[in-house]
């Protein structure tokens, strides 16, 4: 039996290279998130809360475009939203290397844009899972929370995802349900205040970077390490830079001035010349690979369920 069709739609990206993975990549939760799959061949299906409801969306590469199809409630705004979830909205030719190391990661990954989703909380929550957390605790907690209370993704792309719970049901959830994922009482908090207030959240998608950033720090709990991860990926915010970090200060700084020690002042610093463009920058510095060797023990992981 043929499988159902969905609503579909062709884009194609301007001149350039272009590389979907790259796009979409950050959107991605870990290996097992219940939202995202890549596939072999490159295509990527996610499951969304979209403002009309679940969708599943699968893109692929075809020739020069990219295909999508659209399933669920959601299918006609994942579809109307396309252009700007691959990149269309987004500047690559807005920053200029000032440093061999980033001009040698756009040189090798030019295929690059940054992705705009129009949708907060389905990067907010995660984000605020992975708060002062290792990312295997977070990942967990991200997967076992949205397999447990969201619902199947629509549609035969949607086989074995599942779409994100809705505001009501994210409320709803038990104390002792967030304790078994593994999620402490400050993280849920935080996410209960967001989830009441969902629509003045997801608000903010329209907003200026820095005006959505201010809206998202009103709720307690949420500073500007959140609010930055859900703006680059909401907003698609070339300069929202993550501060906060335990890792990426030392990662910029060894990268531009082999400064493994550098901390979130001297990391701006170090990215003042891409004003404008800083995240951008931090992308491509993490694609390079320079990335310098431990040498603290990594973040213990936790196990909250068995305090």
């Amino acid at each position: 039996m043929p499988r159902p069709r969905g609503l579909t739609r062709r884009w194609t990206p301007p001149d350039g290279p272009y590389d979907l993975g790259l796009v979409l990549g950050p959107l991605r939760r870990g290996p097992g998130d219940p939202t995202f799959r890549a596939g072999a061949d490159g295509a990527v299906r996610r499951a969304c809360r979209t403002p009309e409801g679940a969708g599943t969306l699968l893109v692929e590469r075809r020739g020069g475009d990219v295909a999508a199809e659209a399933w669920g409630p959601g299918a006609e705004w994942l579809l109307e939203q396309l252009p700007e979830l691959l990149g269309a909205a987004d500047d690559p030719a807005a920053l200029t290397p000032r440093h061999r190391v980033v001009a040698q990661a756009l040189r090798r990954r030019p295929g690059l844009r940054l992705c705009r989703t129009g949708l907060v909380l389905e990067s907010l929550i995660p984000s605020v899972l992975e708060q002062k957390v290792t990312t295997i605790e977070a990942y967990r907690a991200w997967r076992l929370l949205v397999r447990g209370y969201g619902e199947p993704a629509p549609g035969p792309a949607g086989e074995g995802l599942y779409v994100m719970p809705d505001p009501r049901t994210w409320a709803l959830i038990p104390s002792w349900e967030w304790h078994k994922a593994g999620v402490d009482s400050k993280r849920s908090a935080t996410i209960l205040r967001a989830v009441r207030v969902a629509r003045r959240m997801e608000e903010a998608a329209a907003m200026a970077p820095e005006r959505a950033a201010a809206r998202l720090e009103l709720i307690p709990g949420i500073g500007p390490w959140t609010a930055a991860e859900v703006v680059q990926r909401a907003n698609g915010a070339p300069d929202a830079v993550t501060v906060g970090d335990l890792h990426l200060p030392g990662i910029v700084g060894h990268a531009l001035a082999d400064d493994r020690d550098a901390d979130d002042a001297a990391m701006l610093e170090l990215l003042a010349p891409y004003e404008g463009q800083r995240h951008r920058a931090v992308r491509l510095i993490l694609l390079s690979g320079r990335t310098p060797a431990r040498r603290a023990p990594r973040m213990e992981i936790r196990n909250i369920a068995r305090l």
